[in-house]
């Protein structure tokens, strides 16, 4: 599929992209305006949503003008590594996040009665446990990559437990979430390849034996999902719990530790762990480019022409960091974002999103107050690929800390992590009320 401006397409891969996607978001929205021309994947083009404005209309879909069926996309796709790993992560499955009308209620109340039954203080719990095991581990050396021994492995083991998969249970599926979110060529179809296959044990051992978790409340749900739809229910959690929260987590450490207003030591900031993530979710979201979309029927958009089958991402880097022209004191949107998105599609875990973060990021700097890059912010390496803003690493040091330090540190702060699947995160099913 080619576009009609495909000369003045931006690029959203490479290491050029990865190291500065807001000076390739201002040079779009100099030539193109609000909707620019956009190659995803060499071969692989879309239109990419850069203007705040267009993003609301888009996502809020007020006069329907607008699907979440990406199968005429796929359908006009080449055979080819780039345009299997797109598939893997913007083609057409029975989820909410790509679904419309009726299919996307039914699907959307599965997520949200299910995830209503995650008691807040027990998932604070568990990520207070995981944090403090994590940091145990390289509190008295002195330094660690945040990225790799921190912000990665929280999620990760989050979400098994949720799911009701013990610890040890997936250590490949980090790598495989890895290559799907960067979707270049061979690595991005073995990522999706694996993490299918993960998905397959984790949905057959709760088939076999039911537990107090997210995998076995999908499976009792009286929307009864069948089988296709059951995997994919699983997949989509995984998918969208996992790499975002990593990044988004990471993203908002590095900006902490390089920022007065934050941190002179992180114990006297003045501004929170909850203002950061804030920042973070506008300046940088963790998921920076998204979608898809398409159109029902021709339509001029925001001053350009889309046709049925050409593919819409929403750019909330782009529309988060447009710019207004005022000091950030007298924009009338509080700094508004969409860092979650907006409208029927709109994140429906933002608030377990934000409890995980807020707690990981507490329990870090509790033990280790005098956090520093080893690097500028500046030098940072981020990944590439075109979907996230994700830091490859994040390289800190700080005053180590032993066990038998006085007071509380992450050696007497919660019990030692196990490797055994969660139980007791809900009361009742709402369906069962």
């Amino acid at each position: 599929m080619t576009l009609r401006y495909l000369p003045d397409a931006g690029r959203l891969y490479g290491p050029d992209f990865a190291r500065d996607p807001q000076a390739v978001y201002a040079a779009l929205r100099e030539r193109h305006g609000a909707v620019a021309p956009v190659e995803i994947a060499p071969g692989i083009e879309a239109h990419l949503v850069i203007g705040y404005q267009a993003a609301v209309d888009v996502l809020t879909n007020a006069d329907g003008t607008w699907s979440k069926d990406a199968r005429d996309w796929q359908a006009r796709l080449p055979d080819t590594p780039e345009a299997a790993a797109m598939i893997g992560m913007l083609g057409h499955r029975p989820t909410p996040v790509y679904s419309d009308g009726a299919d996307h209620a039914r699907y959307r109340k599965v997520t949200t009665d299910c995830y209503s039954m995650i008691q807040p203080h027990k998932l604070r719990n568990m990520v207070i446990e995981v944090s403090d095991s994590l940091i145990r581990r390289f509190a008295a050396t002195g330094s660690a990559d945040l990225v790799v021994d921190f912000a990665k492995p929280i999620p990760l083991r989050i979400f098994n437990r949720l799911l009701g998969r013990p610890d040890a249970d997936s250590a490949d599926l980090i790598s495989a979430l890895s290559d799907m979110m960067e979707a270049d060529g061979e690595a991005g179809a073995r990522g999706t390849e694996a993490f299918n296959r993960y998905i397959g044990e984790v949905l057959a051992s709760k088939y076999a034996d039911r537990g107090d978790d997210l995998t076995s409340w999908f499976i009792d749900h009286p929307a009864k999902l069948d089988t296709e739809e059951l995997v994919q229910q699983v997949v989509v959690t995984v998918a969208a719990g996992f790499e975002p929260m990593a990044s988004l987590i990471s993203n908002t450490i590095s900006r902490m530790v390089s920022d007065d207003r934050y941190y002179n030591s992180l114990s006297n900031g003045a501004l929170s762990t909850y203002d950061a993530l804030l920042e973070a979710l506008r300046a940088e979201p963790a998921i920076a480019n998204f979608g898809p979309y398409l159109v029902r029927k021709p339509i001029e958009f925001h001053g350009t022409w889309i046709q049925p089958g050409e593919l819409v991402l929403v750019s909330y880097a782009a529309a988060n960091t447009e710019p207004t022209g005022l000091p950030d004191e007298l924009r009338s949107d509080g700094g508004a974002y969409l860092g979650f998105g907006a409208g029927p599609h709109r994140c429906p875990a933002s608030d377990p999103a934000m409890l995980i973060a807020m707690t990981a990021i507490e329990r870090l700097t509790a033990h280790l107050s005098d956090l520093e890059l080893t690097v500028p912010r500046e030098e940072l390496p981020w990944r590439p690929g075109p979907f996230h803003r994700s830091l490859a690493n994040l390289p800190v040091r700080f005053t180590p800390i032993r066990p038998d330090r006085p007071g509380e540190s992450p050696w007497s702060a919660s019990s030692a992590a196990t490797d055994q699947a969660p139980s007791g995160y809900a009361t009742s099913a709402p369906w069962s009320s």
